[in-house]
């Protein structure tokens, strides 16, 4: 197999594992009304158990960065794209509000680790003017599954209700896991660590070296800015369309997956501007991004109909997949791939810290102003300010040296 074919194969597959974690992660925000009922628990009970997922998500991020740096990226994988697929199950058998809550904790702890290792492992397999295209192309997963999840879990919930839905979503997990496994034993990227040509192993940075490069501090704080406006809208847009909008489920799942594809188009567009048109000026990339997600939501918290509303969560849409991308094009450029295990854990702690605050944060908001989600978008548009601010001191010459070295890189690999 030569090297483009390998390449080609290698994103294919993983790009199925970002897809089924993205997948089985958004369906409980379909499943929300239901447990709510089930359960008797209102908004901010609903937002804690968003939270909890989280929790244990975050708490993984770093060892589970030093695992994939230790034992390798395609073990980890494995072991993570597995058992998220025994606790999407798992999710469904739960027998009381506590169950549910401690297995939506695990199940934060047991995908937490394959991040890590999947931003490894595309650091390890490509140069690094390809990484920023290559990681858009797997992250456009993120609104993919936004668009997927309504048609699977809406007609699933019709008939199985919200306990069948998780039961059977299962599957897809189970399938990326067997395609992993058996679709990368001859694509697989070497290990970073140890080249193929000699048997010098090359250790990563220790995490007291990793922790004084104020650059990955940065990208943590705007990472957690920008996904406390992403799992913030992603969470509560079924529930804010039921409850406010007074669409039925049937219609929720429809509006509920057009910001979906604005999101697809954004991050595949991402990811071309990152290594294209703003190489080198990245960060300019990442702030008009963020100031026009900002914009929406302003917008939509005083738009008067719900075409308005619609419009508003496209763009919004579309704008974060582009943040999100342009924000990861700096570890992605900037660290190698050695490092790229532990570092990605710092970066992705920050993404986790808010998927914790911002449902609970949220759904505290709603309860507080009896019903209204303003409180809780203007929370969210306050958040794009500061990202805003960060993202201004971010370098700009360096990730232009890390592009002109890339071209090297890809020469080199030429026959």
């Amino acid at each position: 197999m030569n090297v483009s074919n390998q390449k080609y194969r290698f994103a294919s597959v993983l790009f199925v594992c970002w897809f089924a974690s993205y997948l089985e992660r958004f369906l409980i925000n379909l499943a929300l009304p239901y447990i709510g009922a089930e359960f008797k628990i209102d908004e901010s009970g609903l937002g804690l158990l968003l939270s909890v997922f989280f929790i244990g998500y975050a708490v993984i991020q770093l060892p589970g960065g030093w695992v994939a740096d230790k034992i390798g990226t395609r073990k980890t994988i494995l072991f993570s794209v597995f058992m998220f697929a025994i606790f999407t199950a798992a999710s469904g058998l739960a027998w009381s509000l506590t169950a549910l809550f401690v297995i939506r904790f695990l199940f934060g702890i047991f995908e937490g680790s394959f991040p890590s290792a999947a931003y490894k492992a595309v650091a390890e397999g490509y140069a690094k003017n390809e990484r920023a295209r290559v990681q858009s192309f797997m992250l456009a997963t993120n609104p993919l599954s936004l668009v997927v999840a309504p048609l699977i879990a809406v007609p699933l919930i019709a008939h199985t209700g919200w306990r069948g839905m998780f039961i059977g979503s299962s599957v897809f997990g189970v399938l990326a896991f067997l395609l992993y496994f058996f679709g990368t034993r001859r694509s697989h990227p070497a290990p970073s660590n140890v080249p193929a040509t000699s048997g010098h192993h090359e250790p990563p940075l220790p995490f007291s070296e990793l922790i004084k490069d104020s650059n990955i501090w940065k990208i943590s704080v705007i990472n957690f800015g920008v996904n406390i406006l992403i799992w913030g809208f992603l969470s509560w847009l079924p529930s804010y369309m039921m409850k406010v909008q007074k669409l039925d489920l049937a219609h929720v799942g429809i509006v509920s997956a057009l910001p979906g594809i604005a999101g697809v188009v954004g991050m595949l567009s991402g990811g071309w501007l990152a290594d294209k048109l703003f190489a080198g000026r990245e960060k300019y990339l990442l702030f008009l991004s963020v100031v026009f997600a900002g914009l929406s939501l302003f917008v939509m918290l005083s738009a008067p109909t719900l075409p308005v509303v619609i419009a508003c969560q496209l763009v919004l849409s579309f704008s974060m997949k582009i943040s999100f991308i342009a924000l990861w094009a700096f570890p992605l450029k900037l660290i190698e791939a050695k490092d790229m295990g532990m570092a990605s854990g710092i970066v992705n702690l920050g993404s986790q810290l808010a998927g914790v605050a911002s449902p609970a944060v949220m759904g505290f908001l709603i309860v507080a102003r009896h019903g209204s989600y303003d409180g809780a978008f203007a929370f969210l548009a306050a958040c794009t300010v500061v990202c805003a601010i960060v993202t201004l001191t971010l370098p700009g010459k360096r990730l232009t040296s890390a592009h002109n070295a890339s071209e090297a890189e890809l020469a080199a690999e030429k026959p």
